[in-house]
């Protein structure tokens, strides 16, 4: 299935440098470009929002990304290769690609790399997307 190649792809860029803007794994990534990477590595089609910065108040503007990158909107539970966007402060959102229902693959800003880990309790989910599945 193709949520548990994304979440395969996701996992193998654990530890890579965090860059604000990052596209590429051997320079560093932020939380799009980590899930532009697994989804390549998934030869997925990738269509990137920009223009974005670290701290907005604005909600960043995803219907072109989710549609062109084949993802749908989802509920319930996470499954492996789920994307979410989370508001995790007052100004700043951010994607996270799950590999279970409670362990998630992310950009970490402040620890300077891309984790593995579960979430804050105070990062509220405002988006939930599933990948298309190819018939």
């Amino acid at each position: 299935m193709i949520g548990d190649e994304m979440a395969r792809a996701a996992e193998a860029l654990v530890g890579t440098p965090f860059r604000l803007h990052g596209r590429d794994p051997a320079f560093g990534l932020d939380c799009i470009g980590v899930l532009a990477a697994s989804l390549a590595a998934c030869g997925r089609t990738v269509h990137l929002p920009g223009g974005y910065a670290l701290r907005t108040r604005a909600l960043p503007q995803l219907d072109a990304f989710v549609t062109g990158s084949e993802l749908e909107a989802a509920s319930g539970p996470p499954m492996p290769g789920d994307v979410l966007l989370l508001r995790v402060g007052p100004c700043q959102f951010h994607l996270v690609l799950a590999s279970s229902e409670n362990r998630f693959i992310h950009a970490h800003a402040g620890l300077r790399r891309v984790v593995h880990s579960g979430l804050p309790a105070n990062w509220p989910v405002i988006g939930h997307w599933r990948p298309i599945f190819a018939d």
